[in-house]
């Protein structure tokens, strides 16, 4: 974390630079109030970094570090914003000078500001507005959770499943919950929209299987007639932690897997259970994680998992990563007719308008949110990928425009 620290250091002194005359301009009272305001993320990082001496950060009560680091992360993005548009135009004025073209008189005709002064002040209202609305996401939008219902026609699908209703959701992340009443509100939802199955896509929780603790008893009221299937995602597998040993990074696996045991869900470990209603049959498929990028798992295993169940009618695939579906089940020997994965969050941040679909996710993942279809050129049938946006959050503990999800797919025939 060391080079990440320097830069944070550097771009709080780039940020003061460029600022200073305007602080303290004023008044000593309004500098040093200034002043206190643009280096207290880093006083908080730095208080992170002293207090982990004698007590260190990983036991600190949750609340003070969901929203200590949210804190945080919130003032440097609001930072960065006015950083690159400042650097842009101060990298232009160097330009200038050194290949000797003479700077333009113009002014913006802002009672007289100079185009340099206008970029500031601009600069300070754009991460004034970043830094609102991205606290606002904290606090508001972090547990509106928004109900997307899809329909999905299955030309091959049994009679006795027409009208059989999938709850889908992801990334649960219990490590960042601070509260136990709005999970029992999402648990709530869940169970009025009267699922056939559930199925959770993972990511259970953030580092290590104790963060699910507090909320067994929660989840185990979550009610679908023919159970409820789950995955493990990247998370789950403790990767993210530094453990003491070999034997409690196993320990800590053996925990998440006893955890589902008594939550009484379906952890399926590249393998597969079926579903029979009236004497027919469709299949549930679930593997481990498999991401694309080089840090993440490549554990998910569909030859191992379709074991059984290839000459069912129907099979769906629980898999954490979209990517998995884009490189591996849509070009695999048997057609998968509908994929349930989350993993990109939407990226917790977008905007989804009529008429307006955007993500940092997409440029990152092709399939990043929602329903997509592709013909599988094994096969030439057509099938399905869905990619929840995630009912939890990791990292920035909020969201502005990608709201947490639950969603509902209604098969038919």
């Amino acid at each position: 974390m060391f080079p990440m620290l320097v830069i944070l250091i550097g771009l709080d002194i780039y940020l003061y630079w460029v600022y200073r005359i305007n602080i303290w301009r004023k008044s000593k009272a309004r500098g040093y109030l200034f002043t206190f305001i643009l280096w207290l993320p880093l006083l908080m990082i730095f208080t992170i970094i002293a207090s982990s001496l004698f007590y260190h950060y990983d036991y600190w009560p949750k609340w003070l570090k969901v929203y200590f680091g949210g804190f945080i992360f919130v003032s440097y993005v609001s930072k960065l914003i006015p950083v690159l548009l400042i650097l842009i135009s101060d990298l232009v004025k160097i330009a200038r000078r050194v290949f000797r073209v003479s700077q333009p008189t113009y002014k913006d005709g802002i009672k007289g500001m100079t185009r340099s002064e206008f970029i500031k002040k601009t600069s300070l209202v754009v991460g004034g507005v970043f830094f609102g609305t991205l606290t606002l996401g904290m606090f508001k939008w972090i547990y509106d959770f928004k109900v997307r219902k899809n329909v999905v026609n299955i030309p091959l699908l049994p009679q006795q499943f027409n009208g059989f209703r999938i709850v889908q959701i992801s990334d649960i992340h219990l490590g960042s919950w601070v509260s136990k009443n709005e999970l029992k509100e999402a648990v709530n939802i869940i169970n009025e929209l009267d699922a056939d199955v559930v199925f959770f896509t993972g990511d259970l929780v953030n580092y290590s299987t104790d963060e699910a603790y507090p909320f067994e008893n929660i989840l185990k009221n979550i009610q679908a007639k023919y159970g409820v299937y789950s995955i493990l995602g990247n998370h789950d597998y403790g990767d993210y932690k530094r453990w003491s040993s070999k034997e409690a990074k196993a320990k800590n696996m053996d925990e998440i897997f006893d955890f589902y045991q008594r939550l009484g869900w379906k952890l399926l470990l590249n393998e597969n259970q079926t579903v029979e209603i009236g004497g027919e049959e469709i299949a549930i498929i679930g593997v481990e994680n498999w991401g694309s990028m080089s840090r993440f798992q490549k554990y998910g295993d569909l030859d191992k998992a379709i074991i059984g169940v290839e000459d069912k009618p129907v099979k769906l695939l629980l898999s954490h990563d979209p990517s998995h579906w884009e490189l591996m089940v849509s070009k695999f020997k048997t057609t998968i007719d509908i994929t349930f994965a989350g993993h990109t969050h939407g990226a917790q941040f977008g905007i989804e308008i009529p008429g307006i679909r955007w993500s940092p996710s997409q440029y990152i993942y092709k399939y990043w949110a929602g329903l997509y279809s592709l013909l599988n050129p094994s096969t030439n049938d057509k099938q399905y990928l869905y990619v929840n946006r995630g009912i939890g959050a990791i990292g920035y503990p909020g969201r502005v425009g990608i709201l947490p999800e639950i969603t509902v797919v209604d098969l038919q025939s």
